[in-house]
């Protein structure tokens, strides 16, 4: 049976290694103390502010015709910011580790089983999304596939009971047909069923976007894009977010950045430190974020440990910049 892992301080000390003289955010980060399973109270007693949760899984990324892989970069992102130092820039107080989904592989492996498959994850997802928001907490997610974007904004609206904005910084506008549950139509689904008020979408690739594609983004009130061709001719990233709401999810898609390993690497696109200076730099409160598509192997025998310790800066550097906002 698909189910939440939730992490024991055991599990913690177990990905830890410890240094002399040396305190790492592993030694200082928070768990889920209640025995009772994960609930709004049990949350809520926390003192940590962010919750971190895992989603290792790429099922939604084979059923959207992709490569395997995204499975692979919790763990491996996990390991590497419990390891960093804990000092007066992050404690790790702030944060509480609560734990994985484990998610078995679908019986049927066509494109039919695969989109079922990931019609049940969504439905494991959204509630502990719900639970955490309700709670007053800030959801850290990292995937795991951008299928997961879904599951992320229902939770995130219905713990507020109403549509929610979302910025997504992104290569693909992910807003395929609506032809069954995979990683390029979360926010097709969101949009259909009310759950997201706004998308607005930041460092599109005119070339992999296609045009039923453009033509929404052209004629829907709710969508609103920057390409990142423009970006390189002076297009403006505040042009995009003024105005967007507190309750704004931040999705950032790993496939956006030049050369960082996923599904659909990219040799152009942003740089690691633009994203970083996006999300340190924003006056905006995001009630999310959720990183997806990276991974530190690939089913095809690509390699690159680099995406776990890229995965831990952006989730540090997320932290950091809501500490004082929240």
């Amino acid at each position: 049976m698909d189910s939440l892992k939730i992490y024991s301080q055991h599990d913690i000390n177990r990905l830890i290694i410890p240094r002399d003289g040396e305190t790492k955010l592993g030694e200082r980060v928070n768990v889920y103390e209640s025995t009772e399973p994960v609930s709004v109270k049990g949350l809520a007693a926390s003192r940590s502010k962010f919750v971190f949760l895992g989603i290792p899984e790429d099922i939604g990324v084979r059923a959207n015709a992709g490569i395997a892989g995204a499975a692979s970069a919790w763990r491996t992102s996990l390991v590497t910011f419990l390891n960093t130092q804990s000092n007066r820039f992050l404690t790790g107080e702030e944060i509480l580790v609560l734990g994985h989904f484990e998610i078995n592989e679908p019986e049927e492996s066509t494109l039919k089983g695969l989109r079922a498959k990931v019609a049940e994850i969504d439905d494991l997802v959204y509630p502990v999304i719900e639970k955490i928001v309700a709670a007053g907490k800030i959801p850290v997610v990292i995937g795991g596939g951008h299928n997961n974007a879904y599951p992320m904004i229902k939770g995130t609206s219905l713990a507020y009971q109403k549509p929610i904005e979302v910025l997504n910084v992104d290569a693909h506008a992910d807003l395929r047909e609506l032809e069954g549950r995979h990683s390029g139509n979360g926010f097709s689904y969101a949009l259909k069923e009310n759950y997201l008020d706004a998308y607005n979408m930041y460092g599109l690739h005119q070339n992999y976007n296609n045009e039923a594609i453009l033509s929404q983004i052209e004629q829907n009130p709710k969508l609103k894009a920057i390409f990142f061709d423009d970006i390189l001719t002076g297009a403006d990233f505040e042009d995009l977010v003024d105005g967007i709401k507190s309750t704004a999810g931040l999705e950032i898609d790993l496939d956006c950045i030049q050369n960082v390993l996923s599904s659909a690497e990219t040799p152009s696109g942003f740089t690691v430190n633009d994203i970083r200076k996006l999300i340190l730099t924003s006056a905006k409160k995001f009630s999310y974020l959720h990183i997806s598509e990276g991974a530190t192997r690939m089913l095809d025998g690509r390699v690159n440990r680099l995406t776990a310790k890229l995965i831990a800066y952006l989730v540090s550097d997320f932290v950091k910049a809501h500490a004082d906002k929240v």
